[in-house]
């Protein structure tokens, strides 16, 4: 198994914390505002599996594209960046030494401080 760094979902969370599109919340708010697996499904049936992957930092190849296994380190509500998810991803990342995801949130959690 190897997880990799999503670059494209990177350069969309970017995007999204310059356009504003960001949830100030606090490090513990990610179980409260995590969308529902229902919710993750309807949106994976609705937009696709190359839009649903614009909101998960990291790609797992033990999965094939598309599945909801292949996608990993969610950022946002798929609608604005959270900040807690930010958070709660850098510290799993950290855990599991997916350093180029790590450093990725980082960089996220840094842009939305400053903004």
């Amino acid at each position: 198994m190897t997880v990799k760094l999503n670059q494209k979902a990177f350069d969309h969370a970017k995007a999204l914390v310059r356009e504003g599109k960001v949830e100030r919340d606090s490090r513990d708010d990610w179980s409260e505002h995590a969308p529902s697996n229902d919710v993750l499904n309807k949106f994976l049936d609705s937009n696709g599996p190359h839009e649903y992957g614009l909101w998960f930092l990291g790609v797992d190849d033990e999965f094939s594209e598309g599945q909801k296994g292949y996608y990993k380190f969610p950022f946002g509500d798929l609608k604005k960046v959270h900040r807690c998810a930010v958070i709660s991803g850098e510290s799993r990342a950290s855990q599991y030494n997916h350093d180029d995801i790590r450093k990725a949130l980082g960089d996220l959690l840094d842009r939305i401080d400053e903004s």
